[in-house]
């Protein structure tokens, strides 16, 4: 005999906006907030969808409403999708904007600092029609929820639901205003023991072990943004081990001086990346600001090669910037 199989409930569409925000939020009023509508819409919502599936998604903890069960494994199946439809639609207001375009990107205060704010004329002179909006932060920012285009970033190039693309491997190098130079000229890394020391002491134990030495660093300051790590060596307050892009062009400049030969490298913490959705991918503005970003970091090893040597590079410096095309490296399946 035939045995009937229940049929799958049919899920309400609509509703499903409504359902990630509570639970992301777990307050109806936060998620209201969140997606402008009143708290009883967004109650009636929950309550459409927990009707038509049969059984309830959440646990009502006083004004708190949590996932149950039943609701971890219904979002965990629907928030990639949302997220995918999400850059779907981002892509096609992209496409859709008028005669200026508009990226909005994210990245460390220290890289907009030091890197990119001192090369925007030149983005603005070739691409005077595409506009760069910055919001920069200490934090992983999500682009979904923030409404932003890309990030650039650092460390090693895996954000899920994002394809990352390696711009330039940068090393932590030995760094300090001219006077420390002349002070410090063919002494050695010992001579550094003694000296003001700036930035992380674990990091800086790490360069002194490198080389030999048996230290317990003590420095004088440290900072949470490198940005004001490379200023206060810059005034003479002390020494530091920066990131060398970071340091690129205060080196040029002879602002910083490199005060030893020994680096720091690891691909994990120190490599940069532009990171972005799927979906961008081929829009237009983006595939501009990637090119124009290999190109600038290039130029930026080439300046600093010749900064250093007088001569034009032959290969790479410690700044490795990527080829103009990489493979982006694709996100994984969730």
């Amino acid at each position: 005999m035939l045995t009937s199989v229940p049929r799958s409930p049919r899920l309400p569409l609509a509703t499903l906006p409504a359902f990630r925000a509570v639970a992301r939020k777990a307050t109806l009023r936060a998620a209201a907030e969140e997606l402008h509508l009143t708290h009883s819409a967004v109650s009636q919502q929950i309550k459409q969808l927990e009707g038509q599936l049969g059984f309830e998604l959440f646990e009502r903890r006083g004004r708190r409403v949590v996932l149950n069960a039943a609701g971890s494994a219904l979002l965990r199946a629907v928030e990639p999708a949302l997220s995918q439809i999400d850059d779907g639609l981002r892509a096609a207001l992209a496409v859709s904007c008028g005669a200026e375009q508009l990226i909005r990107l994210t990245l460390l205060p220290s890289f907009a600092q030091r890197w990119l704010l001192p090369r925007m004329p030149q983005w603005r002179e070739q691409h005077p029609g595409i506009a760069l909006e910055l919001e920069t932060s200490q934090r992983v920012l999500d682009l979904h929820r923030e409404g932003l285009h890309c990030a650039l970033r650092q460390g090693a190039g895996t954000w899920p639901g994002l394809v990352s693309e390696r711009l330039a491997d940068s090393q932590l190098i030995v760094v300090g205003s001219p006077d420390y130079a002349l002070r410090l000229r063919d002494r050695g890394p010992a001579a550094l023991v003694d000296e003001p020391l700036l930035g992380s002491a674990k990091v800086w134990d790490r360069w002194f072990e490198q080389v030999g030495l048996k230290v317990s660093s003590q420095p004088v300051a440290s900072f949470s943004d490198a940005g004001l790590l490379l200023q206060a060596a810059e005034q003479g307050m002390g020494i530091a081990l920066a990131r060398e892009l970071l340091a690129a062009d205060a080196l040029c400049d002879g602002r910083l001086v490199q005060l030893a030969p020994q680096t720091l490298s690891d691909e994990a913490l120190y490599a940069y990346w532009i990171a972005y959705p799927p979906a961008l991918a081929d829009w237009a503005p983006l595939v501009a600001l990637r090119r124009w970003l290999h190109e600038q970091m290039a130029q930026s090893e080439r300046r600093l090669h010749t900064a250093r040597t007088g001569t034009s590079p032959a290969g790479r410096t410690g700044s490795r910037s990527r080829a103009a095309s990489p493979a982006p490296r694709r996100p994984r399946a969730r």
